[in-house]
């Protein structure tokens, strides 16, 4: 007994690199745990003087803090019982565990494939509509319909309004494949097969009618709804499943208005000059008799009427010279004739403006600022401020000009900027905001302006 709890004891030193202990106290501990394991008392937990410890397990640490008398079970597989179970045990149960020898926990058990496969079929109905491509369920469905009721794929695609619009072509090959391709065949079914009740109904009820319906509509006259219902009744299995009256109804008026009803008869186009509609009158017209006829007064007239206007230019382009000279003595190049109170005058195109004060202002009037001088009768004066400059007159007889306003005003070329002034001649060319006036001064009375001045400046 003492031989094997020796053995045992030399081989967890060797493992746990302790062999610095000395034969003494081995020996000494390994009697300590033989009478502990014959009295069935709970050894103390031995903890290991390695430098490096390796890291507990949360199980590890919740058991060590918890309750540091309980005891690890013996052997490889309690350990890794003990590691692998997710719920902690209770302190009885370790009591049981300590005592008894544990018996490895099972593992919790895989995923079947089996499960697997049945997740994976249970999301591929989910999928069947990405691979339909234009084509939906229900286009698929009113494309069935409509060629069991007509048999024709050429009045499918002038009859049914599918969710886009298809060519003859495109028909034609997605009822091939609904026929002879398994795959999208099987794809169509599932998507028609979620389709809602409701859906799958008013599908239905936008199915074309047969040759055989029509034919039992054409032969009703003066009909009822009562007549329609009891036709459903009588033919059951020539009408489609999801007529009602009021949908035969709508049909026959449809018929009767294009006279396709067996008790109508179509009128004949009319003989002679009569025509029924803008067509026909198109095809009647000759065009060669659509030229219009000369008319020779007419055409003399017009080379009348052009030979006098021509005659005109010419008499104009000879008196242009004349005009220029006329128009020269309107601008005031030629001296005018002033009255008494004139000091000077602000000559425009359109306007003249008086200057009959030592001062006036020019600008733009608004309602709240009134000015001398409104250069807005001229021309356009929405670049122009509302005090654009002001024009005095000194002692001396000279005429200066001051800029107030953003825009710089041109005197004979001249920028004159805001802030600065300029002295005014005889004839000088004021241009403000793409607006020219001339500055013409009454010489005689500034002339007597001067000798008054002279007279009081000896004084």
């Amino acid at each position: 007994m003492d031989k094997d709890s020796q053995g045992l004891l030399d081989s967890s030193l060797m493992a746990s690199g302790t062999a610095s202990r000395s034969e003494d106290e081995e020996s000494l501990a390994g009697q300590k745990r033989a009478s502990s394991q014959a009295l069935g008392t709970v050894p103390k937990r031995r903890s290991s003087s390695r430098f490096i410890k390796r890291k507990k397990f949360d199980d590890e640490l919740v058991e060590s803090s918890l309750a540091k008398s309980s005891t690890r079970v013996k052997g490889a597989g309690g350990v890794e019982s003990g590691r692998c179970s997710g719920s902690e045990p209770s302190s009885s149960e370790k009591k049981k565990v300590s005592k008894a020898p544990s018996a490895p926990v099972p593992p919790s058990p895989a995923p079947t494939p089996g499960l697997t496969k049945r997740v994976k079929k249970s999301k591929q109905p989910l999928q069947v509509t990405k691979d339909l491509g234009r084509w939906k369920p229900a286009d698929d469905l009113l494309l069935i319909n409509a060629v069991l009721q007509t048999n024709d794929l050429t009045s499918v695609h002038l009859g049914v309004k599918f969710s886009c619009r298809f060519t003859l072509r495109e028909v034609q090959e997605r009822w091939y494949a609904l026929l002879y391709d398994p795959v999208i065949s099987k794809l169509a079914c599932q998507a028609m097969r979620q389709l809602h009740p409701e859906a799958i109904a008013a599908i239905q009820s936008k199915a074309l009618f047969s040759k055989a319906e029509e034919q039992l509509l054409s032969k009703t006259s003066q009909p009822t709804l009562e007549t329609f219902q009891d036709l459903l009744h009588r033919h059951p299995d020539a009408f489609y499943l999801a007529r009602t009256a009021k949908a035969l109804q709508a049909h026959w008026q449809l018929m009767k208005q294009y006279y396709l009803l067996e008790d109508q008869t179509v009128q004949p186009l009319p003989k002679g000059d009569q025509v029924l509609n803008f067509s026909d009158a198109e095809d009647l017209i000759d065009d060669s008799k659509l030229k219009d006829m000369r008319d020779e007064v007419l055409e003399h007239e017009l080379t009348v009427a052009d030979r006098r206007q021509k005659r005109e230019i010419r008499q104009l382009e000879q008196e242009l010279h004349k005009w220029q000279v006329l128009v020269d003595s309107i601008t005031g190049m030629s001296s005018p004739d002033f009255d008494n109170q004139t000091l000077a005058v602000l000559r425009g195109r359109m306007v003249r403006y008086l200057m009959r004060s030592r001062e006036i202002t020019l600008g733009r009037a608004t309602k709240d600022n009134q000015i001398d001088v409104d250069l807005s009768l001229e021309g356009p004066a929405w670049k122009i401020s509302r005090k654009q400059g002001v024009i005095k007159l000194k002692n001396n007889g000279d005429f200066f000009i001051a800029n107030e306003g953003r825009r710089p005003i041109y005197i004979d070329g001249r920028p004159v900027l805001c802030g600065s002034k300029w002295r005014l001649s005889n004839n000088s060319v004021v241009e403000i905001a793409s607006l020219r006036f001339v500055f013409l001064i009454n010489q005689d009375l500034i002339a007597l302006i001067r000798a008054e001045a002279a007279k009081i400046t000896p004084q």
